[in-house]
């Protein structure tokens, strides 16, 4: 019995640590701030919509403390409205509620929900960002900065698989009563029915939340919540090269977790602020030609690819990036590439 538990433990293991030339990973328990798994925690990667978890902690807070209410109706200015997609598209002047804004930010990832969002809270878009900031700072997220409240692509614009547990964290502990937010599996506006990009809140056991992100720089990036038995687990997933991917390797560190909990509590765990911080922890990147999107103009290159392949023919393929690679990259050649990213947005990469 006790042989099959090992070999079972050990198989969930294996199944986290599969993805060879997967980005950074962190799976770890809110309640304690135990860390299950660890990959690559503390490098720097773009966090694309990931960055509505801040705006929406922020709009909580402003909700808190009276300065804003579910009820209230906030407007469309010029500049949420210039926002490239995910968006929910409704004109200069109309109006929606703070509820519905926050649906529309969670579930659909609208862009220009989160600059009207950001306008009520502080006045200005400017000014929430420098809100952003000064909260990062104030909860610990020491290699994070924000540009915009939407996550679209800024070559400044940075997080880690670390910071973004500590932000979830505190999500989780301090408003509790929006839990219901970040499980929604679709919304509804007027007649339009918009289904949430968390694939993992239809296919995965347990699923409860949190948020996905997807920047043609950053690859496909999510913090999923899952909850079985009481205990609540998150992974942080960060640069997987397809939708796909991004959930597989999700659920896979969720499962591992929910199988290594119990043994790995008998030999202590590191927490977030005990694991020490990684002396060989990178700069942000861009890993747009790694990844499968028609958004990116990469998926019918793979496409084509592919069909060739099944014809028997020759085909070179341009490898992924390896660590040892990104190590060598120069920063001017990350921020080249995100300011090209930027250019692709209508394509609504910053919508999953």
């Amino acid at each position: 019995m006790l042989a099959k538990k090992l070999i079972s433990m050990v198989a969930a293991s294996a199944v986290a640590l599969s993805p060879v030339l997967a980005g950074p990973a962190l799976l770890f328990d809110p309640a304690t701030g135990g860390i299950l798994y660890a990959e690559d925690q503390d490098d720097q990667w773009y966090p694309a919509s990931l960055a509505k978890i801040m705006t929406a902690y922020l709009v909580f807070e402003a909700i808190r403390d009276g300065k804003l209410s579910l009820d209230d109706k906030i407007t469309v200015s010029e500049f949420a409205n210039s926002q490239a997609p995910s968006r929910i598209g409704l004109p200069v002047g109309a109006q929606m509620t703070v509820e519905m804004a926050l649906q529309a930010l969670i579930v659909k990832s609208a862009n220009d929900a989160a600059v009207m969002l950001a306008e009520a809270v502080s006045g200005s878009h400017e000014a929430f960002v420098q809100r952003m900031n000064a909260t990062a700072v104030r909860l610990g997220m020491t290699r994070t900065k924000f540009a915009n409240a939407n996550g679209l692509p800024a070559p400044d614009q940075v997080t880690t698989a670390r910071d973004l547990a500590r932000l979830t964290t505190v999500v989780i502990r301090d408003f509790p009563a929006y839990a219901h937010l970040w499980s929604m599996e679709e919304m509804r506006i007027g007649k339009r029915r918009l289904r949430n990009h968390n694939a993992l809140l239809r296919s995965y056991d347990g699923a409860d939340g949190m948020k996905t992100g997807f920047i043609c720089d950053s690859g496909f990036n999510v913090v999923a919540s899952a909850t079985r038995d009481g205990t609540r687990l998150v992974a942080v997933v960060l640069g997987e090269v397809s939708g796909s991917e991004r959930s597989g390797r999700a659920a896979n560190l969720l499962e591992h977790g929910f199988r290594m909990q119990a043994w790995k509590s008998m030999f202590g765990m590191h927490k977030l602020d005990t694991l020490p911080f990684a002396a060989d922890a990178k700069t942000a990147l861009s890993i747009r030609h790694t990844i499968v999107s028609w958004a990116c103009g990469t998926a019918r290159r793979r496409a084509v690819a592919r069909a060739k392949r099944k014809r028997g023919q020759v085909v070179m393929v341009k490898p992924a990036v390896d660590k040892s690679s990104k190590q060598k990259a120069a920063p001017a050649k990350a921020k080249a590439s995100s300011g090209a990213g930027a250019k692709s947005e209508k394509g609504g990469v910053a919508a999953q």
